[in-house]
């Protein structure tokens, strides 16, 4: 029969001989952290090898995910279907065992993590959703939403600021069902990291509203008792800090960053061998210990207790139960499509002329009625957002709700959002001022990595917010998102464009949306219905003239702008066609011959946008224009700043005659 110290000498086996084999890798992590990790694996986690979705599990973050081989092992030793030649293929084209966690990949794998801090910060952002879900759903005797978060960090998780803000929202949470463990073993790339960081980490976390705990990390007994005590601790999360050794087990490059980045080096691997009496060829598990690790049978059972638990439910509650099981699944309502095409339709019949911020708000608000897995909220931005509606009501983790306040962090705010959408049960969206999106890009990317459905609120979008001053105002932003693969980024030019963009966000099931939005007002358009479904394809032909000599492109508030040029020019006999373009991504997937036939081949074409100029090479050409800007912008109310950078009927009239 296995011993714990055989369990935990399989981790580091696999680990190092994984590495070893790649000749690329971390292996001091999870040869540092076996110990607790079998503790929470084997003996505390709720999870089922057999089906890594089922709803109440427990979910297991690696925010340090340069260890990915720690997961990798614990997946496969515990019976989840990752077999042991994905691990022998580890870091080549294909496997499943990426160089860092790739969620999608494999089974278990409930988050992509790598960019160090946002593994912990989307930790937050699952134990946020498991209360907001509970508090939704849970009723008297019938608790089906009952699960932990388990989150391992490393000293870089620390160290990058997002942990501070993800962790210090968790204390004001107050999320007891959060249990991280920090392995302090005092070593990052650079080596030992007194040099660098010499934070009271406890008295850090203590001041955030957690519960910390220290112990020996290769002590089973004490992480145990570190675990129960965490538990008995409901109104805060917790923070175990586990004293580690980096690389436990090779005899000269433990302890030391010799271990942290790269293989050990065949004759250090045969040296681990011995010092750990693992006797075994490289990916050879012994019967005893696969048997010692297994989770099947007992996750078999855990979900069977948990599925018994949620018929009762249903029997008591069938359309919260129905209500459930949507959300879960993360399907829109069955009457989704003729409610949202009334309220698209009655947006288009009002045509108010209000700041696509402002449209954006009316479009919440219609929406909020028909989604209950809608969670909005904003970085410390409500008022110039808008992204609250009369029916949200705010929750602080200490009273139920669907509307976050997230304070001034809006990169936490990213990586949180991931978590929540990661859960399961929720429709996460967030605002700031677009400049502010630098702050989150890390954290919109690996939605879009992950292929999550978050929406970012992003307001204030050009020189045209005005006063605030350069320091305020995107000119980048808007095409940097545009480059992010799988980000669809809105920027619409109306109140039925907006609206449209926004059931278009809730719609996407596999990628994140970015509505780009005016504090400006805008020319309130009335759309024909059949334009509805062009806006849609993300770029349309507002207006046409028969065989046109121009192609005048552009969105958000510069639209009317192209709009009245596209009059004077028409009046001096220039043949033009005006088209609007919310979103060159969706634009961009349409087949070619629908591009075509809004982007006319041969046909000299001038783009208009309040922003940098580059990005619209791409549909103008060498022999087209761009009325764009590629400076920094001016201190002023806003309509001087765009008159004195050319966003007027003048300019764009006088450079649409350059290109013809």
């Amino acid at each position: 029969m296995a011993t714990r110290a055989d369990l935990c000498n399989a981790i580091r086996a696999l680990s190092m001989d994984a590495v070893q084999k790649a000749k690329s890798g971390h292996p001091g992590a999870p040869m540092g952290m076996a110990e607790i990790a079998e503790v929470v694996w084997n003996n505390n986690m709720n999870h089922n090898p057999d089906n890594a979705n089922w709803a109440d599990r427990d979910r297991f973050v690696l925010s340090n995910g340069h260890g990915s081989m720690l997961l990798y092992s614990l997946l496969h030793l515990t019976g989840y279907d990752l077999p042991m030649e994905q691990l022998a293929s580890f870091r080549q084209l294909h496997s499943q065992c990426a160089g860092h966690p790739e969620y999608g990949y494999a089974p278990g794998i409930e988050t992509t993590t790598g960019p160090l801090g946002q593994g912990i910060s989307n930790g937050v952002g699952f134990a946020m959703a498991e209360k907001l879900m509970a508090d939704q759903f849970n009723k008297p005797g019938h608790d089906i939403v009952d699960h932990y978060t388990y989150a391992f960090l490393g000293d870089g998780c620390m160290m990058e600021g997002v942990s501070h803000e993800a962790c210090a929202l968790a204390g004001t949470w107050g999320l007891g069902k959060l249990v991280a463990f920090w392995d302090d073993n005092g070593i990052s790339i650079d080596g030992h990291i007194e040099g660098w960081y010499t934070d009271d980490t406890v008295g850090r976390f203590k001041s955030y509203g957690w519960h910390v705990v220290s112990v020996d990390g290769h002590d089973a007994d004490a992480i145990q008792k570190a675990i129960d005590e965490s538990k008995a601790v409901t109104d805060k999360p917790s923070l175990i800090c586990c004293k580690t050794i980096i690389g436990k087990g090779s005899p000269n490059k433990s302890g030391s960053h010799d271990c942290h980045g790269a293989a050990l080096g065949d004759d250090e691997v045969a040296l681990v061998r011995k010092e750990i009496n693992w006797p075994h060829a490289p990916f050879v598990i012994p019967d005893d210990v696969y048997e010692g690790w297994n989770q099947k049978d007992k996750g078999a059972a855990r979900e069977a207790a948990w599925n018994d638990k949620f018929a009762a439910y249903a029997a008591a509650f069938p359309a919260e139960a129905k209500e459930f099981t949507r959300r879960m699944a993360g399907e829109l309502p069955a009457d989704w499509k003729s409610v949202t095409d009334k309220i698209i339709a009655e947006t288009n019949e009002k045509a108010e002329k209000v700041a696509t911020r402002k449209a954006s708000q009316n479009a919440i608000t219609a929406l909020a009625p028909e989604l209950p897995e809608f969670l909005g909220g904003s970085a410390d931005l409500t008022g110039s957002n808008l992204t609250a509606a009369p029916s949200f009501k705010h929750v602080s983790g200490k009273e139920p709700g669907n509307y976050i306040s997230y304070g001034v962090r809006e990169f936490g705010m990213a990586a949180i959002m991931n978590g929540i959408a990661l859960h399961g049960g929720f429709l996460p969206f967030g605002g700031t001022f677009h400049m502010f999106s630098d702050y989150m890009k890390s954290g919109m990317r690996m939605a879009a990595l992950m292929h999550q459905r978050v929406v970012y609120v992003l307001t204030h979008d050009s020189i045209g917010q005005g006063e605030d001053g350069p320091t305020h105002q995107p000119v980048e932003n808007t095409s940097g998102l545009r480059y992010i693969p799988n980000m669809d980024v809105w920027r619409p030019a109306d109140s039925t464009e907006t609206t449209i963009a926004w059931v278009a966000a809730a719609e996407r099931n596999d990628g994140p949306s970015s509505l780009v939005l005016s504090r400006q007002g805008v020319a309130g358009n009335k759309h024909d219905a059949k334009d509805f479904d062009l806006v849609r394809k993300g770029g349309y032909i507002f207006s046409d003239a028969a065989n046109a000599n121009v192609i005048i492109i552009a969105n958000g508030s510069e639209l009317s702008l192209a709009v009245d040029a596209a009059a004077e020019l028409t009046a001096a006999g220039t043949k033009v066609r005006v088209v609007s373009m919310p979103s060159t991504n969706v634009f961009d997937r349409q087949d070619k011959a629908y591009q075509d036939s809004v982007l006319t081949p041969g046909v000299k074409r001038v783009a208009v946008e309040a922003a940098h100029p580059d990005f619209w090479r791409k549909y103008v050409g060498l022999d087209g224009a761009v009325v764009g800007i590629d400076t920094f912008g001016e201190s002023a109310p806003g309509g001087e700043v765009m008159k004195h950078f050319g966003f007027t009927v003048e300019n764009v009239v006088k450079t649409v005659k350059s290109v013809l």
